[in-house]
């Protein structure tokens, strides 16, 4: 043990030396290292944080609900536009005969949307978006309350005039006021707000509540028809509990070719969307973006091996000397091979070392300006710690080896 000790104390001393006394050489040798790490490290720290907020807003979606849409979220290498194009979109009615039919769906919620301008005294908000559900979406949907409530059955049923104001529209219209209560012009109506939802942040699918303001769909409906297609109607469905996704869509199928009296041959005028088909696609996406980014840092990595292994060769040849004196000292083969293994190693970690700096400083200018969260985290580090090695040990091989071998004899008499 201390043995091996000294062993590395002095392949350290070795290798701090040889990299002090040929600093310009040693620049350019982990230029190539410092820039594959970044170039990896980057693209890998990037895809996490793209990766973490589209997985958060995917799962926001709920996993155990099911979407009755026109369109589907994934399309089959035999997609034909018009077949999806023609087809109609989800009505209210339809909602009633799935509740009606249904004994695997726990909840559904019809949902339509439109943007308007929202009044209160002498404040608006143009463009904002104004959603209409119905009476369950509360339980097919995942929100929190921050002020006040959610609609009652009865105000959803009726069609009351009341609204659930997003926190940033809230924030916007009401500063310093408790906006419950309060009441809004939409449509030129009055409408009472009856909550605000909890701050949400940014959704990479824009169901996010912040900037919506949400009405009963029976309100909604005596200023849009909901049922036309520019409104974007949907309905949401959500299984009882033990009853997995696969078994609603199988009984969601046969009620909605029902609903649509669609004959026994023809296609399904319907998609039936869940947020596996999501998590699916982004992850092949996810990795074909790391894979480029193993390329990329990958030819930048290989250009600093060779530079390693280069600088490797000159070092041997102008230490031969040295490395026989120490032979003829009695120093093991393996001394040797270790020593200038550790200088090799000892480079490729300095130059993957500040191309994870470069990195840190980068995502932290990111993050502060733009405010997004983009994070090197310790899967990262480590990674980039773990390849630099790798990469100091693949390139310092060959010149250790040949240093390990080399003759004392003719070592010593080299000029080297």
């Amino acid at each position: 043990m201390i043995l091996f000790i000294k062993l590395i104390k002095e392949s350290a001393a070795f290798a701090i030396s040889s990299v002090l006394a040929n600093k310009l050489r040693t620049f350019l040798t982990l230029l190539g290292i410092t820039i594959g790490i970044f170039a990896i490290i980057s693209v890998f720290s990037v895809v996490d944080s793209l990766e973490r907020q589209i997985r958060s807003s995917i799962a926001s979606l709920g996993d155990n609900v099911v979407y009755i849409q026109k369109w589907p979220w994934n399309f089959d290498m035999d997609f034909q536009w018009w077949d999806y194009a023609s087809r109609p979109v989800p009505q209210l009615t339809e909602l009633d005969e799935i509740i009606r039919r249904s004994g695997t769906v726990e909840a559904a919620a019809f949902m339509a949307s439109t943007s308007r301008r929202i009044d209160y005294l002498g404040t608006s908000a143009d463009n904002v978006s104004v959603v209409g559900v119905s009476a369950d979406y509360d339980q097919v949907s995942n929100f929190s309350i921050d002020q006040g409530r959610y609609f009652s059955a009865i105000e959803s049923g009726t069609g009351r005039n009341v609204a659930l104001l997003g926190f940033d529209i809230a924030e916007s219209m009401f500063p310093g006021i408790d906006p419950v209560g309060r009441t809004i012009k939409i449509f030129g109506h009055n409408t009472t707000v009856v909550g605000v939802f909890e701050k949400e942040g940014m959704s990479g699918f824009g169901n996010s509540h912040d900037e919506m303001v949400v009405l009963p769909v029976n309100y909604l409906a005596r200023f849009i028809n909901v049922n036309q297609e520019r409104f974007g109607p949907f309905i949401l469905v959500k299984a009882h509990s033990g009853i997995t996704n696969a078994e609603m869509i199988d009984e969601l199928t046969g009620i909605m070719r029902s609903i649509r009296r669609l004959p026994p041959a023809a296609a399904s005028n319907f998609s039936l969307n869940e947020t596996s088909l999501l998590s699916e696609g982004f992850d092949s996406l996810f990795s074909i973006i790391k894979m480029a980014g193993w390329i990329i840092g990958g030819f930048s990595i290989l250009v600093g091996g060779f530079g390693i292994a280069n600088i490797m060769f000159v070092s041997v040849r102008e230490r031969t000397s040295i490395i026989g004196i120490q032979k003829a000292l009695g120093a093991k083969n393996y001394f040797i091979l270790w020593q200038f293994l550790f200088e090799a190693i000892l480079l490729s970690l300095l130059g993957g070392g500040i191309g994870l700096l470069m990195v840190f400083t980068g995502t932290a200018i990111i993050a502060n300006i733009f405010e997004i969260d983009v994070l090197l985290s310790a899967s990262n580090i480590l990674l980039g710690i773990n390849v630099s090695a790798i990469i100091g040990l693949v390139s310092g091989f060959i010149p250790a080896w040949s240093a390990a071998r080399l003759d004392p004899v003719d070592a010593i008499r080299s000029n080297g």
